[in-house]
C-alpha cells in the first residue's frame, strides 16, 4: 500500500485549538519504532514538544494472520485499549505519560488520536548500556510499579476493555490458550523455512511437554504484555514511564517475566530482585518463555513481507530466535 504520513497542515486545526490560535508549530517528526500506530512529536513554536498517537490504517504495517480467539494479546493496538488502559495504569500509581486529548469522533484527522505529554526521547535499554548506575533508581521505581500491578487482580484474564464491556469470560485454562497460540506460530513459521519444518514435530511435543508441567491456577493479575526497557522512558527527573501499553490484560504475571527475561536478556538475573516479583511459576514461566520465542519468529518474518522500513532488522530477529527454538530440541 501507499502510505502518507502526517504533515505539517495537518495538524494546523489541532494545534490551534489545543495550544491557542497564536501557537505554531515549528516542526513535525514521525518516530521510528512503532509499527502498529504512528507516533508524532509536536515541536510548538514556544519549544514546548507533545506526542501524537495516530491509529490509522496507513500507520499500522502489521499484515493480518491466524489468531486464536481467546488470546488476550492479538489485535493489542488502538483508541479503546489506550484509554481504558491509561485509566488503569494511573489507578495502579505506574508512571505513563499525561493524556492531554483524545479524540475518537474525526475532529481533527480521519483516525482516532491522543495528545500526550512529551516523556522525552531516553529509553531505559539507551540509559543501561550508557550508564548502568544512572539507571538504578529509574529500575527500582519501574519494579515499585511492576509490583503494583502484579497484586491488581481481575476476575478474568483477557483484555481491559473486553471485561469492562463484560465480553471477557474465562472458559480455557490461560496456559492453553498459550499452547495454541505457540502451535499457531510453528505451524506459519513451519512453511516459510525448512529448519524449522524439519523439527516441527519435535517443537510441537516440547511445547506440549511444558504444557504438562503446568499446574491449574486461576490468579490474573495486570501485565502490560509486551514489557521490556525499550517500552520505558526515563524522564529527564529520572523517573521511568510506561509507553506502548494498548496490550494491557489481566494475565498470568509469569507472561511479563518471560517478556522481561528475553528482553533485559542476560542482565536479567542480577535485574530480578530490583524488578520485585512475585511468586513465580517456574514451569508456566517456561512454556511461556518458549512460546514468546515462537512469536518472535512469526512476527517479524509476517512484517518483513510487508514495506516496513526496517526490514532486515526484523529477519535478524527471526534468525535469532529461530536458533534458540531448535536449541531446546
Amino acid at each position: 500500500m501507499t502510505r502518507t504520513f502526517l504533515q505539517a497542515d495537518d495538524v494546523h486545526e489541532l494545534v490551534a485549538e489545543q495550544f491557542g490560535s497564536d501557537s505554531r508549530l515549528a516542526r513535525l517528526d514521525r518516530l521510528t519504532g512503532g509499527s502498529k500506530k504512528g507516533v508524532y512529536r509536536l515541536e510548538l513554536d514556544d519549544r514546548t514538544t507533545v506526542i501524537l498517537y495516530v491509529w490509522a490504517a496507513g500507520e499500522n504495517y502489521w499484515p493480518p494472520s491466524p489468531t486464536v480467539p481467546d488470546d488476550p494479546f492479538t489485535d493489542a493496538s488502538g483508541a479503546e485499549l489506550f484509554v481504558t488502559n491509561h485509566a488503569a495504569l494511573t489507578a495502579a500509581g505506574v508512571g505513563i505519560p499525561r493524556l492531554i486529548m483524545l479524540d475518537r469522533d474525526g475532529r481533527y484527522l480521519d483516525a482516532d488520536i491522543a495528545l500526550l505529554e512529551d516523556a522525552g526521547a531516553l529509553r531505559l535499554e539507551a540509559l543501561m548500556e550508557r550508564d548502568r548506575a544512572a539507571a538504578a533508581a529509574p529500575l527500582a521505581t519501574l519494579g515499585d510499579a511492576l509490583r503494583r500491578m502484579h497484586t491488581t487482580f481481575g476476575p478474568n484474564y483477557g483484555k481491559l476493555a473486553a471485561i469492562t464491556r463484560g465480553e471477557a469470560s474465562q472458559t480455557r485454562r490461560t496456559e492453553d490458550i498459550i499452547v495454541d497460540r505457540a502451535l499457531g506460530h510453528l505451524d506459519a513459521t513451519a512453511a516459510r523455512d525448512a529448519r524449522l519444518a524439519d523439527a516441527h514435530h519435535r517443537i510441537a511435543a516440547h511445547v506440549h511437554h511444558l504444557r504438562g508441567e503446568v499446574a491449574p491456577r486461576q490468579t490474573y493479575a495486570l501485565v502490560h504484555g509486551e514489557l521490556g526497557p525499550d517500552h520505558v522512558l526515563v524522564t529527564p527527573a529520572g523517573e521511568p514511564v510506561m509507553i506502548d501499553f494498548e496490550g494491557l490484560s489481566y494475565f498470568d504475571v509469569e507472561w511479563e517475566h518471560a517478556w522481561l527475561q528475553m528482553r533485559f536478556g542476560d542482565a536479567y538475573p542480577a535485574l530480578r530482585p530490583a524488578l520485585r516479583p512475585v511468586d513465580l511459576d517456574p514451569d508456566r514461566l517456561e512454556l511461556y518463555r518458549y512460546a514468546q520465542v515462537l512469536s518472535l519468529i512469526e512476527g517479524p518474518l509476517r512484517i518483513a513481507d510487508t514495506d516496513f522500513p526496517d526490514r532486515q532488522w526484523m529477519l535478524d530477529l527471526a534468525e535469532w530466535n529461530i536458533t534458540k527454538v531448535l536449541a531446546a530440541v
